[in-house]
């Protein structure tokens, strides 16, 4: 016997809901060599306690189980097993069987000695083929405690009169025990009196006697469809909560970095204001205070949604904020900027950010963008002028590339309006965008009058244009404002 080789390990978070419906699932484990000899033994199951990660097959091919129970979060392990026939991988597939198919398990509660008996020889097909899994109960006490049991059950059927506890006082303690199983009621033909009371205390369904066992067939169908569908909206429910919970902590990262007092300045002032999306996204801003009374100033949209953007969006900050320090180049920032981003980018997110250094004694503009926006400037007429590119990507995308630098003069009066896509894309009721054209005309005629009446008109007039329509993105704006003293 050959001395058993080193494992390693890595880990997979593996979780299995309880709103399933089964109270076990499988987890199929197919070993597969990597060197293509997958196909021997996969018709072969052996035991292998996965949940521990101890151990690990032998052989080339076959395929082991495990049974695990749901409702709890495993850390299943992914184990590699290095020997003289190769390197193994383990593929971890969960097979929840949640499906009107089965199995479903169902607990019959009856005084009637013949009764099981009945039932196992009639149902008999449904339980071979793992259909229906079927438990039986004398009375009401009987009932409850097998319900109790560390087993979940789908479906409970119930005859109305019995010893100890009859079928209507069970109705009423079911739910104490398990709010989840539907209950089927078997009553008399005509006893319409203890029919509506069963219903009225929470039977799903009922049948009469003597039992028609294809009208029984019909009623447990639907009853057990109606479970799937109960389970599969608590499931979303569930998956919408945690959705509400995640994008609460976005917000709060998102929020809690961004300035919301923005200090008075010697021949400038700066604004900014972002308002989030419900789904929130990655819109940031930053206002930097540099040596000689210059300012850098900074806004950027993060790829994707919820938390990870938000954790990429305090990441890119960080960088960006510590390149700007002692950095008079905005092309210098954005390459340092980038280059450590993609060091160490395992998730593939990637942000656009225009960054720019004003110096308010000479009014000296100078910007480079990684495939943001252009810069508009307003000018104390109203006018506007649309910035050029200086045709950066994105950050995050491409290691090494370098980042170049435009720069232009501002006069006493003009303000430099940077804004992310929330802006320009913003939609309304029928779909159309609120576009550049819209955003250079807002000051037509009518210029701002200091840099928060700008960004407050720029939010005003997109809320307007949008409507009722939801929206589906960041709104960032931020306004640079030359006063010349």
């Amino acid at each position: 016997m050959h001395a058993r080789q080193p494992l390693e390990r890595r880990e997979a978070g593996l979780q299995c809901l309880p709103d399933h419906g089964h109270k076990n699932a499988s987890i199929i484990l197919k070993l597969a060599s990597e060197r293509g000899s997958s196909a021997r033994g996969l018709g072969k199951h052996r035991r292998f306690p996965l949940l521990y990660g101890s151990g690990a097959p032998g052989r080339r091919g076959g395929s082991v189980r495990h049974r695990l129970d749901v409702g709890k979060s495993w850390q299943a392990k992914d184990v590699l097993q290095t020997g003289r026939r190769g390197l193994w991988k383990m593929e971890v597939i969960v097979s929840l069987q949640n499906s009107i198919e089965g199995p479903h398990r169902i607990l019959v509660v009856d005084d009637e000695p013949d009764l099981e008996r009945l039932v196992r020889q009639r149902m008999r097909r449904d339980v071979r083929s793992g259909r229906f899994e079927l438990e039986f109960a004398q009375n009401g006490v009987e009932a409850l405690e097998i319900l109790s049991r560390d087993v979940r059950f789908d479906m409970v059927l119930s005859d109305i009169n019995m010893p100890q506890m009859d079928g209507l006082t069970l109705l009423q303690q079911i739910p104490s025990v398990d709010p989840d199983v539907r209950a089927v009621i078997v009553s008399a033909y005509g006893d319409m009196r203890n029919i509506r009371t069963a219903m009225n205390r929470g039977a799903f369904d009922f049948v009469t006697k003597p039992i028609d066992f294809d009208d029984l067939r019909v009623t447990i169908d639907r009853t057990l469809k109606n479970l799937a569908e109960w389970r599969a909206a608590l499931a979303s429910r569930d998956q919408l909560v945690a959705l509400e919970n995640e994008l609460s902590v976005a917000r709060t990262m998102q929020s809690s970095i961004l300035p919301t007092v923005f200090a008075k300045r010697e021949g400038c002032g700066v604004f900014a204001n972002m308002e989030p999306a419900r789904a929130v996204g990655g819109d940031f801003y930053d206002v930097v205070t540099l040596e000689d009374n210059r300012v850098g100033v900074a806004i950027a949209d993060v790829s994707g949604k919820g938390v990870p953007a938000a954790l990429f969006m305090m990441s890119s900050r960080a960088l960006l904020k510590g390149a700007a320090i002692g950095s008079t180049d905005p092309g210098m920032v954005l390459t340092e900027t980038n280059n450590v981003l993609n060091d160490d980018n395992v998730s593939l997110m990637f942000v656009t950010v225009l960054y720019s250094i004003l110096e308010p004694s000479t009014g000296r503009f100078s910007y480079s963008s990684g495939g943001h926006d252009s810069p508009l400037v307003v000018h104390p007429d109203g006018s506007s002028t649309l910035l050029p590119r200086t045709n950066g990507i994105a950050l995050g995308v491409l290691p090494e590339f370098e980042y170049a630098s435009n720069t232009v003069v501002l006069q006493p009066g003009d303000t430099v309006m940077l804004y992310t896509d929330g802006v320009t894309e913003a939609q309304n009721e029928n779909g159309e965008q609120f576009g550049l054209a819209r955003l250079s005309s807002l000051f037509d005629g009518a210029p701002p009058a200091g840099e928060e009446e700008a960004t407050a008109r720029v939010f005003e007039r997109v809320k307007a244009f949008a409507g009722s329509a939801q929206q589906f993105d960041d709104i960032t704006c931020v306004a640079i404002r030359m006063t010349g003293a």
